[in-house]
């Protein structure tokens, strides 16, 4: 690695010093060296006690450790006595201002996007608005599927059959259906969802979101419409987060100057990327606003584009990118909310292409965070960055992953923590059950993954995160959200069940692709969620109890053939992620199952896996033996399954040279000492050294 370079006492990495220096500061007219002082700073303020945070949640686990070893019960009781729980606060509203209405008072699908692909970051942020036609024709979402060869129109005309039939759900006529329009603007029910023309064409709106019907006689679907009708273009996902945290690798500064240089690309509207398709070159770049004519005749737009959160890493992790005068690597939590803050300031002062928060705020979403404490350091780290940068308190938002254990439990202080500056809570199930896990590792064997969406605390966690936030004002405030759906290809399952988010009375909630943003856009209009907010805000709160209940199988022997398939479900799901995070510096991927169907992985899929066999190895359900049994068979599995990647490295039979597999097999066997269970350190070491080895 080349030398550092001094900068107010840090030492700073040559890429991250020159992007800031040459790209990031000279626009915003901000000088250099005090720019970096106050960023030296912070750091001086702030590193001491992120790192007594983490030594709290170490003590933590020992306690409750402990006590389970003592064959004792770390119960409700207990969890107090030790400060793993708090008192709950006295009762308050949040107090945000500043909302963009695509958080507060807008209900529609999310994205999450790996940041350091152009490509799928350029695509998310356009997928605001999507045409339903294709959504439809090119996914199982309805039954059948297109033949191959050109235009279908057996399948043409059954996608639209059921846009019609949407829309006489969602925008219906006076006397008949949007199947027997013949042209011209139909008598509408409600004359109040006609909002503007585009041409021809019709924007509606309903529950919030809008519709257009795109009317054009003259194109080779419209030629054959009674009405001319050509398409039918759905609002979907209203925010999209660019993500820094998960779905990435990024173990240096060269990754995170590629990281945050594709944040300031969006930030400034020009981000560009390149590619071939089918021997032609395809160029994406940022959708401009979306322009109409209102009923009385004046022009109004639209964004064309999905509002922009940035989700900055956790406290657990460090970054070489800049050590600070103590010789220790800093804190990357804190390094993320300076840069993805001051890069923000292009859109706050108008100096990008495009408008991101026309409120003029800065989204950032902060994951695995243990309790309200941490929430609070949060809180005024964001203060300090504010200071930095001379914005107004509370400009920089945050929203709260409530993914972890001691958040879920203590959520209403960890909202009350940053009360006026939370636009988000959202649950996560993968993490939160890795944290179930790890938490309560010693208490005795876990049932299997599968089972563990019916268990007591899911439902509990799921339905308190929802009332606890109605609770204390989010609606017409703020974003409650829910979690992935992780099969892209499976989109008829997607839309038989996802509806149950906005039914919850969440107003937002994740999806793994644009097509499917649109897709899931059709449950927000059957589903009006501020109306089911009122509903539920009756409701009570689900206590602690069931929340508290750990999912361990009690008086359970399960035969040779259930743990062979248990591990070798975990082996292949490890193994199948791992391989592409170490050696290609994949974070994200649409990954086969073992079943060979395509999921949507990240590090949150390997930590619930990873602790699952690292519990049934504590515990003697299963034994070294036949854990890397399961290695060794899924090893040759995942082989196969990446057989048409070039870049590919297998590990069959490279087990003792693949950094990879080793990766993989340290997950489960270090899993118990790892940090809450997180895979992040050992994942960051061994990529560290595959970067290495290819230099």
């Amino acid at each position: 690695m080349p030398e550092s370079l001094d900068r107010a006492g840090l030492a700073v990495a040559p890429q991250l010093a020159a992007f800031v220096e040459e790209q990031l500061l000279p626009p915003l007219g901000l000088d250099a060296g005090t720019w970096w002082h106050g960023v030296a700073g912070i750091f001086t303020a702030f590193a001491p006690e992120n790192r007594a945070l983490l030594a709290k949640r170490d003590g933590l686990q020992e306690k409750i450790d402990s006590r389970y070893a003592a064959g004792g019960a770390a119960d409700e009781a207990f969890l107090r006595q030790i400060g793993y729980l708090v008192p709950e606060p006295a009762p308050f509203t949040i107090g945000t201002q500043n909302v963009d209405a695509e958080i507060a008072t807008m209900a529609g699908p999310q994205l999450v996007v790996p940041v350091l692909n152009a490509r799928f970051v350029l695509n998310a942020a356009n997928a605001r608005w999507g045409s339903l036609y294709d959504a439809l024709y090119g996914t199982d979402a309805l039954p059948g599927m297109a033949v191959p060869g050109g235009y279908d129109p057996v399948r043409g005309a059954q996608v639209i059959e059921y846009a019609k039939a949407f829309l006489d759900e969602a925008v219906p006529l006076a006397g008949e259906k949007w199947a027997d329009c013949r042209g011209g603007v139909p008598e509408l029910a409600d004359p109040t969802q006609l909002v503007g023309r585009s041409g021809d064409s019709m924007l509606f709106r309903h529950n919030g979101l809008h519709i257009e019907v795109v009317v054009d006689p003259a194109s080779v679907i419209g030629k054959d419409d009674p009405a001319g009708i050509s398409d039918v273009i759905l609002e979907s996902a209203l925010t999209t987060i660019v993500d820094l945290e998960d779905s990435i690798a990024a173990v240096d500064a060269e990754d995170k100057v590629a990281a945050y240089t594709n944040w300031l690309g969006l930030m400034r509207g020009d981000l560009v990327e390149s590619f071939d398709k089918g021997g032609k070159t395809i160029t994406r770049r940022l959708n401009p606003d979306r322009h109409y004519q209102a009923l009385d005749g004046s022009s109004f737009t639209l964004p064309g584009r999905s509002l922009l959160f940035v989700r900055n890493v956790g406290h657990l992790m460090t970054n070489p990118a800049v050590m600070l005068a103590d010789g220790g690597e800093a804190p990357e939590g804190i390094l993320d909310a300076i840069m993805t803050s001051t890069i923000a300031l292009f859109d706050l002062r108008g100096l990008g292409a495009h408008r991101n928060s026309r409120a003029g705020s800065v989204y950032i979403v902060k994951p695995k965070m243990h309790g309200p404490e941490e929430v609070g350091f949060t809180n005024r780290l964001f203060d300090a960055v504010e200071d930095l940068l001379g914005l107004e308190r509370h400009a920089i938002k945050v929203g709260v992953m409530d993914e972890e254990r001691r958040t879920s439990a203590n959520l209403a202080a960890c909202i009350e923590a940053v009360r006026d500056r939370i636009v988000f809570i959202n649950t996560g199930f993968l993490d939160r059950t890795g944290d179930e896990m790890h938490t309560a590792m010693r208490a005795g064997p876990m049932i299997p993954k599968a089972e563990m969406k019916s268990s007591d605390w899911i439902k509990a966690y799921e339905d308190r995160n929802v009332r606890i936030g109605l609770a204390h004002g989010f609606s017409g405030k703020a974003q409650i959200g829910k979690g992935m759906w992780a099969a892209p290809d499976r989109m008829a399952d997607m839309m038989e069940q996802k509806i149950g988010h906005p039914r919850s009375g969440a107003n937002t909630a994740w999806v793994p692709s644009p097509t499917a943003a649109t897709l899931h856009a059709i449950h927000y209009h059957q589903v009006d969620v501020f109306e089911r907010r009122g509903e539920i805000a009756r409701e009570a709160i689900p206590g602690l109890t069931p929340l508290l209940t750990i999912p361990v199988a009690i008086g359970r022997n399960w035969t040779p053939d259930e743990v062979r398939a248990e591990l070798d479900n975990n082996a292949q799901g490890i193994l199948g992620y791992v391989v592409r995070w170490i050696d290609q510096g994949v974070g994200c991927s649409k990954v086969p199952d073992i079943h060979d169907i395509g999921l949507m992985e990240d590090r949150a899929t390997l930590r619930i896996s990873s602790q699952h066999m690292a519990n049934w190895l504590l515990h003697g359900v299963a034994t070294e033996t036949d854990i890397d049994a399961a290695f060794a068979r899924m090893a040759a599995k995942v082989d196969v399954q990446n057989a048409g990647d070039p870049m590919y490295r297998p590990m069959s039979g490279h087990e003792d040279t693949s950094l990879a597999y080793q990766a993989a097999r340290a997950l489960v066997f270090e899993g118990i000492t790892q940090p809450n269970g997180y895979t992040e350190p050992l994942l960051h070491a061994f990529r560290a050294r595959a970067k290495a080895r290819s230099l």
